[in-house]
């Protein structure tokens, strides 16, 4: 029986958890992200829940390998370019970063409040009156 090759082509955000759950039981979890599994009944089903979130594709089995394609006469490629060294990213002196981000002030206190004292709670009255 041949493979299916089954990759994720959208995201399973605000997917309902039954389908989240079956890209899972596929091997999937990201964008992009390929499985290979055999041609059943099982996997066919699990496809059909999901066919907006992946695309199938059919494999050859791992046992059975065609014959190498030949090679066209080797040619000389053309020689890549050099890339271009990367510059050094400038680095900030204190002063430049101090004028750029000013200092952050520390949050204010705030002040205790006190309860009246002639307001006393019931918790309270009960403690004063077992004494």
């Amino acid at each position: 029986m041949p493979d299916l090759v089954v990759t994720q082509v959208r995201s399973s955000i605000g997917a309902k958890p039954k389908h989240r759950g079956t890209l899972r039981a596929l091997g999937l979890g990201r964008i992009g992200k390929s499985n290979t599994l055999p041609d059943r009944p099982e996997i066919r089903g699990m496809i059909a829940k999901v066919p907006h979130m992946i695309t199938v594709d059919e494999a050859e089995p791992a046992g059975a390998e065609s014959a190498p394609a030949k090679r066209p006469a080797a040619t000389k490629a053309p020689a890549k370019k050099a890339a271009a060294p990367k510059t050094a990213a400038k680095k900030t002196t204190t002063k430049t970063a101090a004028k750029k981000a000013p200092a952050r002030k520390p949050p204010a206190k705030k002040a205790a409040t006190k309860k009246a004292a002639g307001k006393t709670s019931k918790s309270q009255e009960t403690r004063e009156g077992q004494t």
